[in-house]
This record gives structure tokens, C-alpha cells and sequence, in this order.
């Protein structure tokens, strides 16, 4: 059983209610950040007021650590992007299945090392393994350490050659042109969230956690 914070006008609603963990309703944003350090995941409801949902997730991902759950209709669902500042969404009237799926990954992202999440990508260190919107995403041993690398340093600028040295290891010879290769093909892998992954001209690259990231076009 998880604690959560639901900020929200309303009462909790089916999904969120039948579940069984602990639900404090708060109707604003800065009680919520009052509740957000003992929670394991605050949910923002965002059916009624986006605008208001968008403001309240960056506040939270700017001053609390606590994992942000975006509740949204489907007709919102068109206007999202990672700049809005949460680790994940689900659909208003989702089954109660799903929304304690989403749950359980939060708060075990929140715990576990092993496991990184940044929007639609997680990466979990312990089962080796990557997704991408839920779907498996096809990476070499290289790329998988590279991901994972940059992953568990959001915001951070990292050199090249930090990054073979952390990646490829010490005793790597081959030069830093590899880390443009594997970055350009973790791109293409990621596709349309490949914004996640900025170059700094001149310097190396850096991860864009949720609230950071900014979409290109």
C-alpha cells in the first residue's frame, strides 16, 4: 500500500477509490507540496482544469522529489509534452488495474536505483532491459550503458570523455568519435522522444529529465 496525494477539486474517483492505498485529497497546489514528502506518488488531476494540472506538475517537479502522476482525459491527452514536468500519465476512467500499474512503477522508481524513468522510457538495470512507450527498445550491450549512464544523470552535462571512461572504461583506446555513434543511433532508436538526449556543443551531451525537456519543433 502506497500513500498518495491526490490534488484535486473533486472527490477521488472510482479507479483511484477502489485501490487499496492511502489517498489524502488536497484542492491546491501548495498544500500538495506540504503533503508530497511523506507520499510515495502525488496524482494531479487534470480532467477539469489542464492549464491548472500543467502549473501544479512543475511546481511539484521543481521543488519535491516524489514522483508526479498526471490524471488527464482522453481529449487532453494531444496537448501533453515532458516539459509539463510529470514522470508519467494515465487516461481518466482507466481500469483501477492499470492506474495501480503506474502506481507501483512510480514508487518503485522512487526506491530502486536499478530502475530509471523518464516519460514514456524506463530502464531497469536489474532485468537488463529498456522500453519505450511500453514497447521493448532493441539496444546493444553499449547502447543499454550509455542510456542507463546518461539517464541516471538528468540535467548534467556530460563530457565525452566522461563518458567513455564511465561507459566504455578506462582502458577503452578507440577515442571519443564512438560516443556520437552510439548517441546518434540511441537517437534513431528513440525516435520522436530523442529530444531527450541534448548535445552541448563543444562539451558532450545531457539528459533532460520530464520537467526539463523540451520538444524540438
Amino acid at each position: 500500500m502506497s500513500n498518495i496525494v491526490f490534488v484535486s477539486s473533486k472527490e477521488t474517483p472510482p479507479e483511484l477509490a477502489l485501490l487499496s492505498h492511502r489517498v489524502t485529497i488536497v484542492a491546491s497546489t501548495a498544500q500538495s507540496l506540504v503533503e508530497a514528502e511523506e507520499a510515495d506518488v502525488v496524482v494531479v488531476d487534470g480532467t477539469v482544469d489542464l492549464a491548472g494540472a500543467r502549473s501544479a506538475c512543475q511546481t511539484l517537479s521543481r521543488s519535491v522529489s516524489t514522483p508526479v502522476l498526471l490524471m488527464v482525459a482522453l481529449s487532453g491527452l494531444a496537448v501533453l509534452s515532458p516539459d509539463w514536468g510529470f514522470n508519467d500519465f494515465v487516461a481518466a476512467g482507466s481500469e483501477p488495474a492499470e492506474l495501480d500499474a503506474r502506481i507501483r512503477v512510480l514508487t518503485r522508481a522512487g526506491s530502486d536505483p536499478d530502475l530509471l524513468v523518464a516519460g514514456p522510457l524506463r530502464v531497469d538495470g536489474a532485468a537488463y532491459a529498456a522500453t519505450l512507450d511500453g514497447a521493448p527498445l532493441d539496444l546493444t550491450y553499449t547502447e543499454f550503458e550509455l542510456l542507463r549512464y546518461l539517464m541516471a544523470h538528468p540535467g548534467r552535462v556530460l563530457s565525452r570523455e566522461t563518458l567513455v571512461s564511465q561507459v566504455w572504461g578506462y582502458d577503452y583506446y578507440g577515442g571519443t568519435r564512438t560516443v556520437d555513434v552510439h548517441v546518434r543511433r540511441l537517437r534513431a532508436k528513440l525516435g520522436q522522444f530523442d529530444y531527450y538526449i541534448g548535445t552541448v556543443r563543444n562539451v558532450g551531451y545531457r539528459f533532460a529529465s520530464a520537467r526539463e525537456a523540451h520538444r524540438a519543433g
